[in-house]
């Protein structure tokens, strides 16, 4: 199991809590992004620095995704690729994508872009919380369990 991070927009509490599931459970983990990051000295910890263009990283997490690897990103877009290929998606706010609920987020994504554009709705999502984290640190936990015991 390797965890991916598209880690141009993550929030770094949630990498904080990335690094230390990493290190407690000897995961690999790589933060995927098109500019330099710097990581905690760890033999399970990695960074990749893709070039810069739309949709570069995601299109490295990808291709390099195996089934039963975890991504955490906010791009529902990259979260419905990976859950397809046998992945699992978290978003750094907690919710944890699957094939039986993708496609209903894709669709609120699609509507509220377009509400967007019409100039119907502005702004984008609520400042990161710190229940927002605690959200990410149980689903995260969740899922490694789960991952784990489909492993194994």
């Amino acid at each position: 199991m390797h965890i991916w991070v598209d880690a141009d927009a993550c929030p770094k509490p949630v990498k904080e809590v990335l690094y230390k599931a990493a290190d407690k459970r000897a995961l690999k983990l790589t933060l995927v992004a098109n500019q330099y990051l710097s990581t905690p000295r760890s033999p399970y910890i990695s960074s990749l620095q893709v070039p810069r263009g739309f949709d570069v990283a995601d299109d490295e997490i990808v291709q390099r995704v195996q089934p039963g690897d975890v991504v955490i990103t906010a791009d529902i877009p990259l979260a419905d690729e990976v859950v397809g290929k046998g992945a699992y998606a978290i978003n750094p706010r907690g919710t944890i994508y699957s094939e039986q609920n993708i496609k209903s987020h894709l669709q609120r994504r699609d509507m509220m872009e377009q509400l967007r554009s019409d100039g119907m709705v502005s702004g984008g999502p609520e400042p990161f919380s710190k229940k927002n984290l605690q959200d990410f640190a149980n689903a995260l936990d969740r899922t490694l369990q789960k991952a784990n015991s489909q492993q194994g």
